[in-house]
């Protein structure tokens, strides 16, 4: 549908704008039903998702401890459908840099933001909104979404050149990033009795789909009205999420309960996406559905649900 839109149908209004305005009462586009709205009653307190060291896949050679760490990576794809993983790859370094640089970016003047305004056509840019439906609510959110890879689809003239490393950073952690999953579909492969290069090529090989969304969170008047972002799935196969160091925003749907993930510091955050279906029979033969893999950093001003 997106597709076929050559621009919103309504003026696009943004969120971090409301939230410097000073406002104390939501505008309505923002106030869910009442049983949308956060319900700290439904969340749980007592667990967290997994997390899982990846030291023993990537440097250690004892074999015992690989197969279990293969194992746990199993058991929370089949529990979870996400897991935290630390000793990645990923330089601490690299991950502080890249938070700081978008923070940065959604701090510059609206004016600079605004030269790279999305639109359905291509969806690449600065956003604050997600659907095209008017009237529809609203989430208390901006963004900023790019394509990464296959290299034939990345255009680096949508990517920011304010702040100066910005390009330089995006396109170094980026490529990390890419590295880390084609680890972790190797050790899916593995799992599933499959060839270790079977997602990998399932997923087009060398022409692997990766793109970068980040959302930006501002403070919010009326947190228990809105929600930063609509309860949801990710659609594509993974998604590497980088959280905020200093706010546990995010949260997962197990049962009957939202879980608070609390980060670790320095771990990347694993989400199966729809992308990947995993029905496993008695036989232990197993069937994917493919699409591109999602770079993912979130950062709030002000905690919400």
């Amino acid at each position: 549908m997106m597709n076929c839109l050559q621009s919103w149908p309504e003026p696009i209004v943004r969120v971090q704008s409301l939230s410097d305005s000073g406002i104390h009462v939501l505008p309505d586009r923002y106030i869910r039903h009442p049983s949308d709205r956060p319900s700290f009653t439904s969340i749980s307190t007592h667990a967290n998702i997994p997390v899982i060291d990846l030291h023993s896949l990537l440097a250690a050679r004892d074999a015992g401890l690989r197969q279990a760490t293969l194992d746990r990576i199993s058991g929370a794809c089949r529990e979870w459908g996400f897991f935290q993983v630390v000793n990645h790859g990923v330089r601490p370094e690299l991950m502080k840099s890249i938070r700081q640089l978008w923070r940065d970016f959604f701090h510059l003047p609206l004016e600079a933001k605004q030269v790279y305004a999305n639109s359905p056509t291509t969806y690449e840019g600065y956003g604050s909104r997600l659907g095209v439906e008017k009237g529809a609510k609203l989430d208390w959110s901006d963004y900023f979404f790019l394509n990464y890879l296959p290299e034939s689809v990345r255009d680096e003239n949508k990517w920011p050149t304010t702040p100066e490393s910005c390009r330089e950073l995006v396109n170094e952690y980026s490529k990390a990033v890419v590295k880390l999953c084609g680890i972790l579909m190797k050790i899916l492969s593995v799992n599933l009795g499959l060839e270790e290069d079977y997602l990998q090529n399932a997923f087009g090989g060398d022409d692997i789909g990766a793109c970068l969304r980040v959302n930006y969170y501002p403070k919010c008047p009326q947190p228990d009205l809105t929600l930063g972002i609509s309860p949801h799935s990710d659609p594509g196969g993974m998604t590497i999420l980088l959280p905020d160091d200093d706010v546990s925003g995010l949260q997962v749907r197990k049962g009957e309960h939202w879980v608070t993930v609390e980060p670790i510091p320095d771990a990347l955050i694993v989400n199966l996406g729809d992308q990947i279906q995993v029905p496993v029979s008695l036989s232990s033969t197993a069937m994917y559905t493919f699409s591109k893999i999602q770079i993912l950093i979130i950062f709030y001003d002000q905690l919400i649900r």
